[in-house]
């Protein structure tokens, strides 16, 4: 069997229907590690538990998402200092900033991406980071505070200028299955020209549904199973030319490169 890595997913949603069913259907899929962002202050225990009861299995990262940062609550910053100290393999995420949705407005979303920025590099963590339509803040944001060695840009649909722009400042890119629709043709062609050694494979689950012909596991409601990642690999690897044992492998390898 071919072994999976999920760089980037959310299976303490509860949209996901339970935890205990979703992840054996991962492993029996063949996905063999998987990295679980946080999205507030509210499902940090949440992503700390699945972590405990998965150690060889579940990466946990913390933080606060940019749709959620009205959520903040004052001394955030140190509980999350606190919960990272406690647990030294979590990385920081998801975070970043979002234009495609009103509120919250990009004022509240720019100083919680910056903290959060700022611990990561104290603390020497990876970050996730999520961006959409926010390309000028978030290199405004990357300009006002040291950046962390190593940043994943999740589900990155931006163009081949912003990754080149984006990838000496330390990188990884990964690939979610919504790129694999039609109408994200050119998302694709972007994965085509980056370096080999920067794209990481995510499911985003329960969000980035894939085409439905790529579809191995449903879930009601049209949520994404994120057991739908050795599927959106096999796509990939055929669209970049590629066997799926050798993109298996280098997507594993960068995902240990980018968060140890």
């Amino acid at each position: 069997m071919i072994h999976w890595t999920d760089s980037h997913n959310h299976l303490q949603d509860a949209r996901l229907g339970g935890t205990v069913l979703v992840i054996a259907k991962m492993k029996q899929a063949g996905v063999t590690r998987c990295l679980v962002n946080a999205t507030d202050e509210s499902d940090w225990p949440a992503v700390e538990k699945l972590s405990e009861n998965e150690l060889d299995f579940i990466s946990p990262a913390f933080g606060i998402h940019p749709w959620k940062a009205h959520t903040a609550v004052a001394g955030w910053q140190q509980r999350l200092q606190d919960l990272l100290g406690k647990h030294p393999s979590a990385s920081v995420g998801e975070c970043g900033l979002d234009q495609w949705i009103a509120d919250p407005k990009l004022e509240i979303q720019q100083p919680i991406f910056i903290d959060q920025l700022r611990i990561a590099r104290e603390m020497n963590r990876p970050v996730t980071i999520h961006c959409l339509k926010a390309w000028n803040a978030l290199f405004e944001a990357f300009a006002e505070t040291p950046l962390p060695s190593r940043f994943l840009m999740h589900s990155f649909g931006g163009s081949i200028e912003i990754a080149r722009r984006l990838i000496p400042l330390g990188a990884f890119f990964s690939f979610s299955g919504h790129f694999l629709h039609p109408r994200k043709s050119a998302a694709l062609e972007v994965y085509h020209q980056l370096p080999r050694d920067r794209i990481l494979l995510e499911t985003d689950a329960p969000d980035m549904l894939p085409p439905a012909e790529i579809i191995t596991h449903s879930l009601p409601g049209n949520q994404n199973h994120p057991a739908n990642l050795p599927a959106i690999g096999k796509a990939l690897a055929t669209a970049l030319g590629m066997s799926q044992e050798a993109l298996a492998t280098l997507t594993a390898e960068n995902h240990q490169r980018c968060f140890g």
